[in-house]
């Protein structure tokens, strides 16, 4: 059944106070000012609005002589490009003047202000991210298909795919990153997009590792991102944004997720490749999340002992990950397992050992742990105290 193309959109974060001030802000004083991209995006394909960004013809030293007249903070966190942020209620709403690109280099861009949203649309990456809606929610789309492709869930390069991409490489994530969100996997990836990123696909190197690793994140934070991650190993670009990955295994993954949330980092471990640490330049924190995974996939540990090792929530990773890898029964009741090793406690103390100090009652302690650990948690104290454990030396 054909459904009619909305022509508007609503919700809450249209019809705040706070938003609803900014629109006033600007129309009053003369300009043209709108909600773009993601807000309105979500808005058509019924998900959640996160963020609000608006665009106007206004200059950027005018919105800000008209936001300081206004008694808003106005914070000039981008102003050379014509963006600035006003805060209103400890909320920011980043506010952009209608740009043109005058000069790219696959990175960065240098831009010139506009007087027309039709050349505002046209630097746009994707046509479901070139809508506009005004303080009414009314619709604006100037390229005149962002509606009708959010409708179909298809991921579609504003213009020639190769010269946006050319413009800034990140294009190239972006897209499948955006199909993994909001494509239809069941009409595969835009095939002159797709042809343009594997064409391109070398660009990708000269992005910083940040931003090559920012996009990651977000595309394995997808509900099934198995489609957008095989159609960029078969384009070839899954080798030049993670070396040696292999997405083989992340449909079967994603099937034995099925009501967890959606987690990057088991994911990453499961793609494998290059130490993301400093391919992708994880934080810290994501690193040692990501080797508590990868480190343990292979290892001998019952599901217990794992908790006992690394936590039951890195534990149960660890189990989906061998599944998916291997080919194996999803975890099922081995996660009973996890649940009886965050309880246990190793029952052996130091006061067990009073024959022993400093690093020797240290080894004696790991090695009893250790076979603890391989016995799935079953050898009790008295039966531990008994065993003839190597020390140091031994």
């Amino acid at each position: 059944m054909n459904h009619p193309l909305p022509l508007s959109v609503s919700g809450p974060w249209l019809e705040a106070p706070a938003t609803q001030q900014i629109f006033a802000l600007l129309e009053q004083a003369g300009h043209q000012i709108y909600a773009v991209g993601g807000c309105v995006r979500n808005a058509i394909l019924g998900t959640a609005v996160s963020d609000i960004d608006l665009s106007t013809s206004a200059r950027p030293d005018r919105v800000l002589a008209l936001a300081r007249a206004a008694g808003v903070k106005a914070v000039p966190t981008g102003i050379e490009h014509g963006t600035l942020t006003l805060v209103i209620g400890g909320t920011g709403y980043e506010i952009t003047t209608w740009r043109r690109d005058v000069e790219t280099d696959g990175r960065r861009a240098v831009v010139a202000f506009s007087e027309r949203i039709e050349e505002d649309a046209m630097r746009r990456d994707f046509t479901m991210n070139a809508l506009y809606a005004d303080a009414r929610g009314q619709i604006i789309d100037p390229l005149g298909c962002g509606i009708a492709d959010a409708r179909a869930r298809h991921i579609r390069f504003v213009g020639e795919p190769s010269e946006r991409i050319r413009e800034d490489y990140l294009r190239i994530l972006r897209f499948f990153r955006f199909y993994a969100h909001y494509g239809d996997p069941a009409e595969g990836p835009d095939p002159e997009g797709l042809a343009a990123c594997a064409e391109l696909a070398g660009g990708i190197e000269l992005l910083a590792r940040e931003r090559i690793g920012s996009e990651m994140k977000k595309l394995l934070a997808a509900p099934d991102p198995a489609p957008a991650l095989a159609a960029m190993q078969a384009s070839g670009v899954l080798a030049h944004a993670l070396p040696g990955a292999d997405a083989k295994a992340m449909a079967l993954l994603v099937h034995f997720e099925a009501g967890r949330r959606p987690d990057a980092l088991r994911r990453l471990a499961v793609l494998g490749g290059a130490d993301p640490a400093t391919g992708l330049r994880l934080s810290r924190q994501e690193a040692r999340e990501y080797a508590l995974i990868r480190d343990h996939i292979g290892s001998q540990l019952s599901p217990a002992a794992l908790a006992v090792k690394i936590g039951a929530s890195a534990g149960a990773s660890v189990l989906l990950a061998r599944a998916a890898l291997f080919e194996t029964p999803p975890p099922g009741e081995a996660e009973a397992g996890l649940v009886r090793g965050a309880q246990a406690q190793f029952p052996v103390r130091s006061t067990d050992l009073p024959g022993l100090s400093g690093p020797a009652l240290g080894a004696r302690l790991k090695a009893l742990e250790q076979a603890w650990l391989s016995s799935d948690l079953r050898l009790s104290r008295a039966e531990l105290l008994a065993l003839s454990v190597p020390g140091p030396g031994g």
